[in-house]
Formats: structure tokens, sequence, C-alpha cells
């Protein structure tokens, strides 16, 4: 299934995107999509069977605002140099077990808001990426198969990032990391079943039209079940959270000088196969 929410800022609506397009209204079924239903079976199986029965009334998509496939989210954990490409192009060396770092869930924002550039930044970058969206409560997990087992759904995610804030002013890279509307998300959560292999998707970035990342997940160095497993020995996994999996090579950190970063009135466009696309202006905060 393609699950989803439109609406205004605060007011989304649950919505599904069936097989033929059509947008479908589920708030006569669930109040949300969010923790709890992705970690309820049987609701998720009675949005199933009204999809499959043509029970769900449609919706007008003209004009409609998608918001962040999930509400509530409890956090988001990311995954740094996690491509082998993307690691050459910054100069990095491959790590030996994944790093780990942190953004805030108000950095969520919908897949076509518009994405703020901080104050004082010189170095706003893109990254598109590959995100995991838990689905039961995962904690010390020992095998890929209860890892691949917790996971509720895939989503499109944009890391954005500011280069000075994370590398070159102290401290950890969160400063650079939790910017407001740093990670738009969407615009659907697909569910597990319909992700077959997710280390065999295709994953592009566009700036305005040049297309700066193409990749795929087959790249990872640490594959979605090892990130799922390995993150829940250090923190309980809860369903609702997000994991962003880190990106391929082409970021504008990894360009030659002068490098590229965004500025405002640029026009970043991102997808992964089978997931949908984003499309976000660039604005001064």
């Amino acid at each position: 299934m393609k699950l989803l929410r439109v609406g205004t800022v605060g007011a989304e609506r649950p919505a599904l995107l069936d097989a033929d397009g059509v947008l479908r209204d589920l708030s006569g079924l669930v109040t949300d999509i969010d923790g709890a239903l992705l970690a309820d079976h049987a609701a998720l199986a009675r949005i199933r069977a009204a999809a499959a029965a043509g029970d769900l009334p449609p919706r007008d998509a003209d004009g409609l605002r998608i918001g962040p496939p999930v509400a509530g989210i409890g956090k988001i954990v990311c995954i740094g140099l996690n491509y082998h490409d993307h690691a050459r192009e910054t100069g990095a060396t491959t790590p030996e077990e994944p790093i780990l770092f942190m953004k805030a869930p108000d950095t969520v924002v919908g897949p076509d808001d518009p994405v703020l550039i901080p104050r004082g930044s010189v170095k706003t970058d893109w990254e598109v990426e590959l995100a995991v969206v838990i689905g039961r409560t995962a904690r010390y997990l020992d095998t890929h198969e209860q890892a691949l087992a917790a996971v509720a759904g895939y989503a499109v995610a944009h890391d954005v990032s500011e280069r000075a804030f994370q590398i070159e002013r102290g401290g950890q890279w969160d400063k650079g990391k939790n910017c407001e509307t740093f990670n738009p998300l969407g615009p659907w959560l697909v569910t597990a079943d319909e992700v077959p292999d997710p280390q065999a998707l295709g994953i592009r970035l566009w700036v305005n039209g040049e297309l700066k990342q193409n990749g795929t997940t087959a790249e990872q160095i640490f594959p979605v079940a090892e990130v799922v497993r390995y993150v829940s020995q250090f923190m309980t996994l809860y369903p609702g959270d997000v994991i962003n999996t880190g990106t391929p090579a082409g970021v504008a950190m990894g360009q030659p000088e002068p490098k590229p970063y965004l500025r405002a009135g640029d026009v970043v466009e991102l997808e992964v196969d089978g997931l949908g696309r984003q499309r976000q202006s660039l604005r001064w905060a």
C-alpha cells in the first residue's frame, strides 16, 4: 500500500494512493497514519480489504498539499557515510561500523514544502536517502530476518545538511543537520510488502534540472537489515520511528571547487524507485 497524509500543515488527513493512482480517503477508517496504526496489523488489514473492495471514497488531489506520510515521529536516526561511492568522493575512510547521528522530528516537512536555508549558511547541501519506517518495537535484534520484520515500510527522505555548521563549527554533526525544514519526507509510506529488496532501488536527485545524484541502494556499505539490527543494539526503536539510511555520491561537498552549494531560488527534485518523488524550492529562513 501507498499511505500518505494530505492537507494543510497540522491538519493532514490519512489517505491511500490506489493502484490506478487515485487518491482515496482513509479518515473513515483511521484517525491518522502514525506508529499506533503501523503496529496495528488488524487496522492495516482493514485498510487493505477496503481498498481491494473499492470501498474507499476518492478525494480530489488538485491543489492538495501532501504532508509527511507519518505523524508523531518519535525519533529520526541517521546513518552517515553509508555508500561506498559517497565515502570515496568525500575522501573518507569506509567505516567499520555504522555512523549514527540524530535528527529532531521537528525537522520533518512534506515532500514539496519549501526548504529554508538557515541564517548565516554558506554550505547548504543536498542528500537523497532511503528512509526506513519502523512498524514494531525493536530492541537487541539478533538477525537480519528479525530486523526486516520490524520494518513497516519505506519512503523518500531528503537529509538536507549545512556543511559549515556540521563540520567547521566544532562539536558533533547536529548543528548542521537539525535546521528547520531539513528533513522533507514522502510523498508516501510504501509498505514493506511492496519493496521485496530494499537493496535494489535506484535513487536520484536533481538541482535546477541537472542530475546530481544517480545511485543505487546496492552501494550501501551497511544494508537496511544490518542498519536496523545494529541500531537496535544501542536504542529501542518504536513504531513510527524513522531511519535515514545514507546518501550516494554526488553531493555538493564532494564536487570540485567552487562547490555548488544550494542558494535561495534553487529547486531540488529527488526520487527513489517505487517510492515517489519530491520537489522543493529553497528560500532564506
